[in-house]
């Protein structure tokens, strides 16, 4: 993990790549908790006896929202930003789901910061590249821009 202070250390991270976290289990009970938090109960997420027999994978996939609400997490295990008030989401730019996450499998991040731009309110906007993947896969299953607001 690579510790930064403040936000002038932020500033400095343009352009550099973060390496990747750890790898984390996406079981089907993780996947079972984000149906029910979010509603979102389609056969393919949640029926493993449908999947067997109908889907293309074989077993139950993870949501893509599941997938990307994974990031908060995975990117804290890759940079801490100490001595700032507050880090904040800001949003996504060019989400894709790029492939599946099978139940069972494990993802990690890789991150790269793209951007570093400073703000009239003195915070700072970070803008990273993130590519979630899963374990013994060449295709990622996630890749989207990451946009946070940094305050000092």
């Amino acid at each position: 993990m690579l510790v930064v202070d403040g936000i002038e250390e932020v500033r400095s991270l343009a352009g550099r790549d973060l390496g990747a976290s750890d790898w984390v289990l996406v079981d089907q009970e993780r996947i079972n908790a984000f149906a029910e938090a979010t509603g979102d109960h389609q056969w393919i997420h949640v029926d493993p006896a449908r999947c067997r027999a109908e889907s293309p994978y074989g077993t139950t996939i993870a949501h893509g929202f599941l997938t990307i609400s994974l990031l908060p997490m995975l990117a804290a295990q890759v940079l801490e930003i100490r001595n700032i008030s507050a880090r904040l989401n800001y949003g996504l730019n060019k989400l894709r789901f790029t492939g599946p996450v099978p139940a069972g499998s494990r993802v990690r991040l890789q991150q790269k910061i793209k951007d570093v731009q400073d703000r009239d309110d003195g915070s700072v906007q970070m803008t990273g590249e993130v590519v979630i993947e899963v374990e013994g896969v060449d295709k990622p299953a996630c890749v989207a821009e990451s946009v946070s607001i940094v305050l000092p």
